[in-house]
C-alpha cells in the first residue's frame, strides 16, 4: 500500500475489515468468490491448492505484510488457491469495490500489482525447473530454508520451526514418508534436530549447500 496516496489510504483504514484467524483456520477456499483483497497483519500463511487425486501443493508462504487474493480479484476469476493460517492470524480484507476503485485511480499502484503477478509467475516457473531437475533431498533443504526465513524471529537466537511432515512433503511435492525418511538423514548428519512437529536447523551453511545442488 505504499503507493497509495492520502484519501486512498484514508478509504481503506475506513473500510478494511479487521479478521483473527486461528492456526489452522481457513482465510479462504479454493473456488470461493473472494470478497477483496486480503493484507496480512500479522501471522504465517499458506497458500496452496489440491490436485485431482487429492495431493496438496504449497504454493506460496506468505507473511506479514503480504497480500492474498489479487490475482483472482485482477482477472475476475474464483479463487484457484486456499489460504490456511500456518499461526494465529490477524488479516486485513480491503473490500473489491474499494480495490478496484484505488486501481482505477492510482497507476503506480496498477503497475505493483502487475509486478506482484510477474513475480508470481516466476516463482511458479522456478517451482517447476525444481521439481523437474532437483533431487529430493535438494526440494527439502530449500522448503526449510523458505520455513527458516519465515519464521525467524528478530533476535539471533536459535529457534525452531512449527511445521508438520505434511506440509513439508507440499512444500516439496514428494510423499509424506519420503519427508520423514530424509528428516531422519538430515538428523543423522546433523543438520537438523527434530521435536514432534517442530524442526531445528543445526547448520544453515550446509543445508544452503545442499539446496544448490542439482542431479
Amino acid at each position: 500500500m505504499g503507493t497509495c496516496q492520502k484519501e486512498e489510504l484514508e478509504l481503506i483504514s475506513t473500510s478494511k475489515i479487521s479478521q483473527y484467524y486461528k492456526k489452522g483456520q481457513s482465510i479462504f477456499q479454493t473456488n470461493n468468490r473472494l470478497p477483496g483483497l486480503y493484507c496480512i497483519h500479522q501471522g504465517k500463511v499458506k497458500v496452496s491448492r489440491v490436485s485431482s487425486d487429492g495431493k496438496e501443493q504449497i504454493m506460496r508462504l506468505a507473511q506479514e505484510g503480504d497480500a492474498l487474493g489479487y490475482r483472482s480479484l485482477m482477472v475476475g476469476n474464483t479463487a484457484t488457491t486456499s489460504a490456511i493460517a500456518l499461526s494465529d492470524c490477524v488479516v486485513c480484507l480491503i473490500p473489491r469495490p474499494d480495490f478496484f476503485s484505488i486501481i482505477g485511480q492510482n497507476p503506480q499502484f496498477s503497475i505493483e500489482l502487475t509486478k506482484l503477478l510477474a513475480k508470481d509467475l516466476g516463482r511458479m516457473e522456478e517451482r517447476m525447473m525444481h521439481a523437474a531437475f532437483k533431487p529430493v533431498r535438494g526440494r527439502l533443504a530449500e522448503a526449510l530454508l523458505l520455513l527458516h526465513d519465515l519464521f525467524q524471529p528478530a533476535t539471533e537466537m536459535r529457534f525452531s520451526i512449527p511445521v508438520t511432515r505434511e506440509d513439508l512433503a507440499a512444500l516439496t511435492s514428494t510423499a509424506k514418508e519420503t519427508v520423514s525418511r530424509l528428516l531422519s538423514e538430515f538428523r543423522e548428519e546433523g543438520l537438523v534436530a527434530t521435536y514432534g512437529s517442530r524442526i531445528t536447523i543445526l547448520n544453515l551453511e550446509k543445508l544452503t549447500r545442499l539446496s544448490a545442488l542439482y542431479e
